[in-house]
């Protein structure tokens, strides 16, 4: 065989007896196939054998050149090929890489016999490390799950493992490189198992979630816990009050719940400002805290009001324990922004399972004994009794029935006399209100008008009375005397009110032809202490169109001297309780006497309430006392009974 060659070049040593050529092309280059006989071979063969054998062996020549020229060409075609397989799958790699790297997340890939974890550029951005370190063995990357999440996280990675599961799905926290911690989703499929199952290759993402784990803390906290305490709210509290519940249920140990509520606070409210009454709660929330267990439950349950769960109490004695303390540290004053704050509080407490065995009872059992603490004087702690719930009951019975007493007319309003110590005459009354109940009868106001101002019913009774006393002093004004005057008391409810009221006051009269000296305003003296711009406004309101204002009950309060100046009070009237054990040389004459004597050099008037004696009378008048009511004259009368009293003086 001869590559390129030219046949005629060729130098034969002898002219062969059998000869064959060819010519053919391999791999780019042109070859010649000559074959001939030798001089010995052709010795031993006649001539029909030796072209037998010249055709023979030119066949399995060209069947050589045809096996190699398939072989050569194979070749060839494999490499083109392989070198297509390989652009397209280097095509399909940079596809899902630039997939993966659009979507944010980093990629991981385990070898799991070998325990290498190779990481993408993105895994190691999202978690702090260098680019260049992309390679950890599995032993270090679990140490980077947060420990509190490990547990769960390997328990979920080798239920995958174990084709418990189709895919590998679980939300964690892992630490970054600076010490950080981050919320990751990790997601992942085994994609290689050997002959028996076993798991060899693993791929899988990491998804930074933290920005969406932040929002669902802050919806979470805003959901169950207060704003501005950071308390748990009402519904956190319904639920861990259900899950004490249940506890208590197995553990048999009793679980007491406490209603507390900061009296007063809302003259705190319309005095100082909302703001200083949102400082107020912060710093009340803290003190109640400190009153209690780590595993107590401290909730705002709404406005000043705040719930305790006190669970599996051992000692009984405790709840009384706590409830002391909180009195006691709540007592303290409140130094806020400017401002130095005193109140008090009053609890309810109720124990599960003996006053009642579901939340919504427990709730409402010290919700009754928290009122039962406040109508005894606040600043008190009392547990539930069958008896509260009872007087509860009679209370929302009253209360609903009072909604409709204005507009059936079974209120009425009656006149109690004041009597001219000097002359003895009747110039002046108070009045008060009174309902004729349909089946209980004559319902006294010691009931009905607390039940009036938590509700806010007694704005409409307020202005029922006053048109009543509005129409009679006009009546009284034309018929007894021209300067005829009625007092009328005025709930704190409804002086912290807007001026709408006010304004409906003033028309009546206006309308009556009454000038604003025929009706004497009563107020508390607590209120006059507290008083917000909102009563200042109104209480100067009055003054301008002529109404007088009388501070009610005097001496039983706090109230400063220079409070009855800033406010222009023109009558003091002196309660009740200073008035009763009043005797020649006793205290109560010489706190008279005094009260008496201060008025005087205020240019106020002074009116005893609740004179029931010829002596009480006598001793005050001595004392210089200007007005006097009570029984000893007569007793709250009715129109027609005031006026035969009148024509009988």
């Amino acid at each position: 065989m001869y590559e390129s060659i030219d046949m005629s070049k060729v130098m034969l040593k002898h002219s062969p007896l059998l000869k064959a050529t060819r010519q053919m092309e391999v791999v780019g280059h042109h070859w010649t196939l000559v074959v001939q006989s030798l001089p010995l071979f052709e010795a031993q063969l006649d001539t029909e054998k030796a072209h037998f054998i010249a055709f023979t062996g030119t066949t399995l020549s060209f069947l050589l050149a045809w096996l190699t020229w398939l072989l050569t060409t194979g070749r060839s075609r494999a490499i083109v090929v392989a070198n297509a397989m390989t652009r397209e799958l280097r095509e399909s790699e940079e596809r899902w890489k630039f997939a993966l790297e659009g979507s944010g997340d980093g990629v991981w890939d385990w070898d799991i016999k070998t325990g290498r974890v190779f990481l993408s550029k993105r895994w190691n951005e999202i978690l702090g490390f260098d680019d260049v370190d992309t390679e950890k063995y599995f032993e270090q990357w679990k140490l980077l799950i947060h420990e509190a999440d490990f547990k769960e996280t390997m328990a979920v990675l080798q239920a995958h493992l174990n084709k418990q599961t189709p895919t590998y799905f679980h939300e964690h926290r892992v630490r970054c490189q600076d010490g950080s911690l981050k919320w990751i989703l990790s997601r992942g499929m085994v994609i290689s198992r050997d002959v028996h199952g076993q798991p060899i290759r693993m791929l899988g993402t990491y998804t930074d979630i933290s920005t969406r784990k932040m929002a669902e803390a802050q919806i979470s906290q805003l959901a169950h816990y207060d704003v501005l305490t950071n308390l748990p709210n009402r519904a956190l509290l319904l639920d861990r009050l259900e899950h004490e519940i249940k506890k208590t249920k197995r553990t048999g140990a009793p679980l007491g719940l406490m209603f507390t509520d900061i009296d007063h606070f809302k003259e705190v409210n319309d005095t100082l400002g909302h703001h200083i009454g949102d400082l107020l709660l912060k710093e009340a929330a803290q003190r109640l805290l400190s009153c209690v267990r780590e595993t107590d439950t401290v909730a705002r349950f709404g406005g000043d009001e705040f719930t305790i769960i006190l669970g599996e109490l051992d000692d009984m004695g405790s709840v009384d324990r706590i409830a002391k303390d909180i009195l006691h540290k709540l007592s303290q004053p409140f130094e806020l922004d400017c401002e130095v704050i005193y109140v008090s509080v009053s609890i309810g407490i109720t124990l599960y399972p003996h006053d009642a065995i579901g939340a919504e009872g427990l709730l409402q059992n010290a919700d009754q004994a928290m009122y039962s603490a406040k109508s005894q004087g606040r600043n008190r702690y009392n547990y539930f009794t069958r008896s509260m719930q009872e007087a509860a009951q009679t209370r929302m019975r009253l209360a609903n029935d009072l909604r409709t007493a204005v507009s059936s007319n079974q209120l009425f309003v009656v006149y109690q006399p004041i009597i001219d110590l000097t002359t003895g005459l009747v110039h002046k009354a108070e009045a008060l209100v009174r309902w004729q109940h349909p089946t209980r009868g004559l319902v006294s106001p010691v009931e009905f008008i607390p039940i009036a101002e938590e509700t806010g019913l007694i704005i409409d009774v307020g202005n029922f009375v006053f048109e009543q006393a509005a129409m009679t002093v006009k009546r009284w004004r034309e018929s007894h005397h021209p300067h005829f005057q009625i007092s009328v008391n005025n709930s704190p409810v409804q002086l912290y009110q807007a001026n709408e009221s006010n304004i409906d006051w003033f028309s009546t009269l206006k309308a009556l032809g009454l000038s604003g000296q025929s009706i004497s305003i009563e107020i508390t003296e607590s209120l006059l202490m507290d008083a917000s711009d909102i009563v200042r406004e109104k209480l100067l309101a009055f003054h301008d169109v002529g109404m007088q204002v009388s501070l009610d009950d005097f001496g039983t309060g706090y109230s400063s001297l220079s409070y009855l100046k800033k406010f222009d009070i023109d009558y003091l009237k002196i309660d009740q309780s200073f008035v009763r054990n009043l005797t020649s040389n006793s205290e109560d004459h010489v706190l008279c006497e005094a009260i008496i004597v201060m008025a005087h050099k205020l240019n106020i008037k002074v009116i005893a309430e609740g004179v029931e004696t010829a002596e009480q009378r006598d001793l005050l008048f001595a004392a210089g006392c200007d007005y006097a009511q009570g029984y000893l004259f007569a007793k709250p009368l009715t129109v027609k009974d005031f006026e035969t009293f009148i024509t009988l003086a």
